[in-house]
């Protein structure tokens, strides 16, 4: 023990000699992970951990499940690599399944490494497609850590400085109903926050918009849920006013909301569209930009990926989706969802720090607030350490900071979440206030 221990903290000691800074890691004494199966992680020290943050939403169907592992395997060593400037039968039927598993018109995909990619990608698309420049994206919405993805972020942490400010993007108001800007109440509100989005084109752009993008439930922001209806007033009069819809489906694809394959399934809307990575290859590094034809056939000029269409890890993102598919993980993540979302009320009528519980399928949260609905990210923090010494990682989030995630693969089981949710409660129970 003392070996590994030692081997731990060296590892923490180079971090802070080699690694930018600015890439940081959860926990007053971060984690070194070690190895991983299913929803368990296992730390340098050999101490085992409940993963209920899953690498940030992306191993979806668990650590190392053996069937990605397996063709992932298989594919490395067939094939390692080309770039986009050939094709490899990984590359086409991945496009080939994502035309058929995503909703409405949805048919042609362009791959990358990442998210952040992915969404700059539909960017171009929409403006190439449309002739306009304009983008309207939604406060405390993430869209990743490239240039263009920073100016669509909403959330000034992370935009940073003199890299996350290229022009052409506005922000509206999200559909944040704990803390309506508005100060409204649902559904009296009469849906303000969409409907604002005609003043905010008629005022903060030139009349005209290549896109709305937004995720269907804010994932940094806090797990975000807007109303039902939401999303078919603003895309109404977004399409007014020529722009299109990017869904981005980063945190929210691949079922993680329960009940269907892609978040903004819930909503009652088709995108142009469609952003996708984390789930997408459990783990493998890849995004995807999936649009309608006549919005991928408007990108004109020439354009290449080194990396994107990997063979490895279009292979590996086929064999995750067999795996979702296969494992009826999509209704899987609607039960164990609903069992987890029990359970996190319950515990909302036993603290009050706890002032809301919001969130669909596998992708639940909690927000901690003092008094007057205070935001109270000390808490977050208190809970986070205890939590991690019961052996239960979690995630958090919020403009605030105030938001924790939980988001636990999606072929967990009901006894692995109630193991989660008596850890949590225990806890919340050491909270004290600031």
């Amino acid at each position: 023990m003392a070996d590994s221990t030692n081997q731990s903290q060296e590892i923490r000691d180079k971090a802070k000699e080699f690694v930018f800074p600015s890439a940081f890691t959860y926990y007053e004494e971060p984690l070194v992970i070690e190895k991983g199966q299913g929803a368990t992680l296992i730390d340098a020290d050999g101490r085992e951990y409940l993963d209920f943050f899953g690498g940030i939403l992306t191993v979806g169907v668990g650590h190392c499940h053996p069937e990605v592992v397996r063709r992932t395997a298989e594919q490395s060593a067939k094939l390692q690599h080309t770039s986009s400037l050939y094709l490899t039968e990984p590359y086409v039927h991945l496009a080939e399944k994502l035309a058929q598993i995503t909703p409405g018109r949805l048919q042609k995909s362009f791959f990358t490494n990442s998210g952040s990619e992915a969404n700059e990608t539909a960017v171009l698309a929409a403006r190439s497609h449309t002739g306009n420049h304009e983008v309207v994206a939604l406060r405390s919405g993430y869209s990743g850590r490239t240039g263009v993805a920073m100016s669509l972020t909403g959330q000034a942490p992370w935009r940073m400085t003199g890299a996350g400010t290229m022009g052409g993007v506005v922000h509206l108001a999200n559909p944040y109903c704990y803390r309506c800007p508005y100060e409204q109440t649902y559904p009296s509100c009469d849906l303000l926050c969409a409907r604002d989005m005609e003043q905010v084109i008629q005022t903060s752009t030139s009349g005209k918009i290549a896109a709305f993008i937004a995720e269907p439930i804010q994932g940094v922001g806090g797990f975000i849920v807007p109303p039902k209806e939401y999303f078919q007033v603003a895309v109404e009069i977004v399409r007014k006013y020529g722009g299109i819809f990017i869904s981005d489906e980063v945190q929210t694809g691949f079922g993680r909301t329960g009940g269907k394959m892609f978040g903004i399934e819930h909503f009652g809307v088709e995108p142009e569209v469609m952003t996708m990575a984390k789930t997408l290859g459990n783990g493998a590094p890849i995004g995807a930009t999936v649009a309608v034809p006549e919005v991928a056939d408007d990108m004109g000029g020439l354009t290449i990926s080194t990396f994107g269409g990997n063979p490895v890890s279009t292979e590996a993102a086929r064999a995750t989706i067999d795996v979702i598919v296969s494992e009826e993980l999509v209704h899987n993540s609607e039960l164990a969802g609903a069992h987890m979302r029990t359970r996190l009320e319950e515990l909302k009528e036993r603290f009050p720090i706890i002032g809301d519980v919001r969130g669909m399928g596998l992708m639940q949260a909690l927000e901690l607030v003092w008094e007057n609905k205070r935001p109270a990210p000390d808490a977050v923090n208190q809970v986070f350490e205890e939590a991690r010494k019961r052996g239960l990682l979690l995630g958090k989030g919020g403009i605030h900071g105030n938001t924790i995630r939980i988001t636990p693969p999606m072929n967990i089981d009901t006894a692995d979440i109630d193991r989660a949710m008596d850890i949590l409660k225990a806890s919340l129970q050491q909270v004290k206030a600031a």
